[in-house]
């Protein structure tokens, strides 16, 4: 069985969690249908390490894992409130 940590509730089941989408910073300010477009359905499909929105469906918690998409492994995972800021160590 594969497990996922929430940074909550620890080891769960990868059935109790739902898949959120990549973590990307919205464009900023007034933009164009044509710019609005290419943030919702574009994406980079790259594989690598990607920052990664994930839903724990029974406990109702929103938190971000650090997943390495070439090899399927979840590095760590954290509640936004706890990310590392530019500047951190």
């Amino acid at each position: 069985m594969k497990l996922l940590a929430c940074p909550i509730n620890g080891l769960r089941p990868v059935a109790e969690f739902a898949y959120g989408g990549e973590v990307r910073a919205e464009p900023a300010g007034a933009v164009v249908d044509a710019q609005w477009a290419d943030y919702v359905f574009n994406r980079n499909g790259a594989a690598g390490v990607k920052r990664e929105w994930w839903y724990h469906v029974p406990s109702g918690t929103w938190f971000v894992a650090e997943r390495d998409t070439a090899r399927d492994v979840v590095l760590r995972t954290y509640l936004w409130a706890d990310r590392p800021r530019e500047g951190d160590a």
